[in-house]
């Protein structure tokens, strides 16, 4: 069994679309473990052992970019791909800069592929 390419957590409040992730990578060779929101995650004790997040901006409660902006004010800084399906200034905006942003629905591989090189360390 090949090793594991890194640790990522999924918080995607849709269920078909968070099993979907989740199922892709872990054929693709990463671990993940997945949220129905950001309480979910905040309650539980995973963030610091993540590698890397896979965010819904606009989950209900507690939206991805907060979500983001706690784990960050709790010294848990790991790179971020945000996903949503309502692509547009507000939320490009929201995403900031330097951070992925996927528009739903995207490809398997847009989405392993911004994790890959989110894992690469800056230079």
């Amino acid at each position: 069994m090949p090793a594991c390419r890194a640790n990522v957590i999924i918080v995607e409040d849709d269920m078909g679309l968070n099993r979907a992730v989740a199922r892709l990578l872990n054929i693709a060779g990463f671990r993940s473990r997945s949220f129905d929101s950001a309480e979910g995650l905040l309650e539980s004790d995973s963030a610091p052992g993540a590698d890397c997040f896979v965010f819904d901006i606009h989950l209900p409660g507690i939206t991805g970019v907060e979500l983001h902006d706690r784990l960050d004010a709790a010294g848990i800084h790991r790179p971020v791909i945000f996903i949503t399906a309502h692509d547009d200034q507000h939320t490009r905006h929201a995403a900031r800069a330097g951070a992925s942003y996927l528009t739903k629905p995207f490809t398997g591989q847009a989405l392993i592929q911004a994790i890959d090189a989110a894992l690469i360390p800056p230079p």
